[in-house]
């Protein structure tokens, strides 16, 4: 090999080492934004590998997870998950498609809400295992609502966590994306059906109790003074408020009875003609809320014409409707209304004595 053939090697072994070095430093391409446009977002994810989904949002982790084949909710010990909604989201996480896909500057990453302050989606197959992750940021608009903060929205702005400079618009403005506990729990709800007899205590500030003895009877108010009279059509409403009540969220574990008023509550406790009894405890307010729990005891007996159909409704729903006791659950306070009137609220407004 002459100097001249040995010189030509080397700048070529040079010009061949820097193109492998080029290489090595770009590592794996990376689709381009027009590649993407169409492209399923969560590529690879299927629904039947899936066993928990963690929403992670600012101020709040939310756990979703598959036990013994039905959805709970791990930060409210096990509670029941609202399985339509959960597979809502699943579809709808399946479903979305890139429909723009443009480059992620720093200055726009907080404006898309796509840095800590969005919302963290993350599947997992069995044993924890990661399956996919996605950050929903803030929602998309064709034209810019009155207001974007109740407005629907046209799509969202989301980030893949292996391509994290590149923003993506989807279709789904994905309503579900969130780790407030009061969309995910199951509002399977209670009631106390064909009350016998009714009582509410406020506390020291008052109580009353009205009972009938079957149903078609009139209700009787006690105590009931000379000159007083109640108000069947008031007495009818307080009673059939509690035939059916559904949980709007339930409280996280720790909660003192101090905070939520549960130390000092109006007691509500209904007993059936089905031979059960309901003891419902109202703590303070919580936005449209009370804190609450509920105790149901009794053995299950029901009678009258329907009575086989309603044993098996009964026996159906107790379990479940049982299941409620040790939580602490918000209920709407509007579904009170009629509960928490004062006795006086119960009687028949008197005539003034004609002149």
């Amino acid at each position: 090999m002459n100097a001249r053939v040995a010189a030509v090697l080397v700048v070529l072994l040079v010009a061949l080492g820097g193109g492998a070095l080029l290489v090595y430093q770009r590592g794996p391409s990376q689709p381009s934004a027009a590649d993407r446009l169409g492209q399923p977002v969560l590529q690879g994810l299927t629904a039947a590998d899936i066993e928990a989904i963690v929403l992670r949002e600012p101020g709040a982790t939310l756990t979703l997870e598959r036990r013994a084949g039905e959805w709970a909710i791990a930060e409210r010990t096990g509670f029941p998950a609202d399985v339509a909604k959960v597979r809502e989201l699943v579809l709808a996480a399946l479903a979305l498609k890139v429909g723009q896909a443009e480059p992620l500057t720093e200055k726009d990453r907080a404006r898309l809400k796509l840095d800590a302050s969005g919302t963290r989606l993350e599947f997992r197959g069995a044993g924890g295992k990661p399956l996919a992750a996605l950050l929903v940021g803030a929602k998309y608009f064709k034209k810019e609502p009155r207001n974007p903060d109740s407005a629907p929205g046209d799509g969202r702005f989301v980030l893949l966590p292996d391509a994290p400079g590149m923003a993506l618009i989807v279709a789904d403005p994905l309503p579900l994306a969130t780790a407030a506990s009061g969309t995910w729990v199951a509002k399977t709800g209670f009631g106390a059906e064909k009350v016998r007899v009714m009582e509410v205590d406020f506390a020291g500030s008052g109580k009353w109790r009205i009972a009938r003895a079957d149903e078609n009877a009139d209700w009787k108010l006690t105590p009931l003074f000379a000159g007083e009279k109640l108000d069947v059509i008031r007495a009818n409403s307080a009673s059939y408020s509690l035939n059916r009540i559904e949980i709007a969220d339930v409280a996280a574990p720790g909660l003192r009875p101090e905070e939520s008023g549960l130390d000092r509550p109006v007691t509500v406790v209904a007993s059936t003609f089905d031979r059960l009894t309901y003891t419902l405890k109202l703590g303070k307010p919580r936005g449209e809320n009370f804190y609450a729990t509920l105790w149901i005891s009794g053995e299950p007996k029901a009678s009258g014409a329907d009575a086989a159909a309603r044993g098996k409704q009964l026996a159906e729903r107790l379990p479940r409707e049982k299941a409620l006791a040790g939580q602490v659950l918000l209920i709407a306070r509007a579904k009170f209304d009629d509960v928490l009137k004062k006795r006086v609220e119960l009687l028949e407004k008197r005539e003034p004595a004609k002149k």
